[in-house]
């Protein structure tokens, strides 16, 4: 008797990623290695100067957010004062994302955190992203996230998605329009 629903043992199932696979491997694998060298460092320091190491990072990577922050905000309000968009905003992230590596146990990410807070670095690694964020916006043509940015979402009173453009022809729409619109009856 056949229902019409798919067979489950003929219907291929979907291939798992690369990332979805590694990703999970590598965090564990960072993980161990962080309490690895934790160890390794408290039996020939002491544990007590590992605690301190620990509890200086936690501090510093507090600081280096709280510091990033205040400058990313008083980039924003520079910005909304001049009416334009703000700029140099990478370095702030990059700079929190530094501060929030220190703040993480362990001595590995300490040592990426210290990195990410000098400057060159910050330029390299953000060269870097841009580049392979524009070139998989490249690759992944139309109907991806690149062409997101021009597409409007308009949802129907039974639930689906009707995808499209806002395209308003109305000149009366128009800014700088210098005949009077009409009043709105209420």
């Amino acid at each position: 008797m056949t229902t019409g629903a798919p067979n489950p043992s003929t219907t291929a199932r979907p291939r798992r990623s690369r990332l979805r696979t590694f990703v999970p491997l590598g965090i564990a694998a960072w993980v161990v290695l962080e309490i690895w060298l934790l160890t390794v460092v408290a039996s020939s320091a002491g544990g007590f100067t590992v605690f301190l190491i620990l509890l200086s990072g936690i501090v510093a990577g507090a600081v280096v957010i709280r510091l990033a922050g205040r400058r990313a905000f008083q980039a924003l309000n520079e910005a909304m004062q001049r009416g334009t968009a703000p700029t140099g905003g990478g370095g702030n992230g990059l700079l929190m994302l530094g501060g929030l590596l220190l703040m993480i146990p362990g001595l590995i990410s300490d040592a990426a955190g210290l990195l990410l807070l000098i400057p060159a670095v910050q330029k390299a690694v953000s060269r870097f992203a841009e580049r392979s964020f524009e070139k998989r916006l490249r690759a992944a043509g139309p109907g991806s996230l690149g062409d997101a940015f021009q597409q409007a979402r308009m949802h129907r009173p039974d639930g689906k998605v009707v995808q499209g453009e806002v395209i308003r022809d109305d000149p009366a729409d128009t800014p700088g329009d210098p005949r009077p619109h009409p009043p709105l009856n209420r």
